[in-house]
């Protein structure tokens, strides 16, 4: 199989027509070599358009290239910036941010998980990030918080809302992105903070992903 051929073939015909367009992420998905950082039995579907999973939890699963792609894209990542990205998954969407920032920090839930990341990172040759077992949400994000604020957080999965309590946990003027809502209809969510107690967002597309372990569940009855 020509991998060349396949990862050119996800970038002009999965991930542009997805209005992903800037220059240095396209460069990134053609640089950072996506079949690294697949399981080995999966590696011929490394560029093909769909989830791939990792583990045996349901929530274990490397996003699709385009979303990840337009994930990273849209929070528009500086060279100056300390990200904390929750859901390390595979390491892919860890290397394409610290490829782009100063420091990541991934929060990965699962331990298996975590090492295989790990390896996938040192291989690649990525070394300002740093891959951690650690449930994000214990203590109300707590743990987070010892090291932010942060200007980009990452939660690499779906949810039913964004706690407030990581949205404090933002630098003025930082940026999180988390895929927000209940199945068939999910928001790729984009929030800026904009003052002590101010945040914009914005939705600009939609997609699925799975839920991300222990993040509240409010109800959805109403009268």
């Amino acid at each position: 199989m020509n991998l060349d051929q396949a990862r050119f073939n996800m970038i002009e015909q999965q991930v542009r027509p997805w209005e992903v367009l800037d220059p240095a992420v396209l460069a990134l998905l053609d640089s950072v070599k996506r079949e690294h950082f697949v399981p080995a039995a999966q590696k011929a579907l490394a560029y093909v358009d769909m989830e791939l999973p990792l583990g045996q939890g349901a929530d274990q699963v490397m996003l699709a290239p385009r979303v990840q792609a337009r994930l990273v894209q849209d929070l528009a990542v500086r060279p100056t910036d300390k990200v904390l990205e929750i859901g390390t998954g595979s390491g892919f969407t860890t290397a394409l941010l610290a490829s782009l920032a100063q420091r990541v920090v991934s929060l990965e839930i699962d331990d298996a998980t975590a090492r295989t990341a790990r390896t996938h990172l040192q291989q690649a040759g990525i070394t300002n990030a740093e891959v951690r077992v650690a449930d994000a949400t214990a203590n109300g994000f707590a743990a987070c918080a010892l090291e932010g604020p942060w200007d980009v957080i990452l939660i690499a999965g779906s949810v039913a809302e964004v706690p407030a309590a990581l949205l404090n946990l933002l630098a003025p003027g930082g940026r999180l992105a988390a895929i927000v809502g209940h199945e068939p209809v999910m928001r790729a969510s984009f929030i800026t903070r904009t003052g002590d107690a101010a945040f914009g967002t914005t939705q600009p597309w939609d997609t699925v992903a799975p839920r991300l372990r222990n993040f509240s569940e409010p109800s959805r009855f109403q009268f």
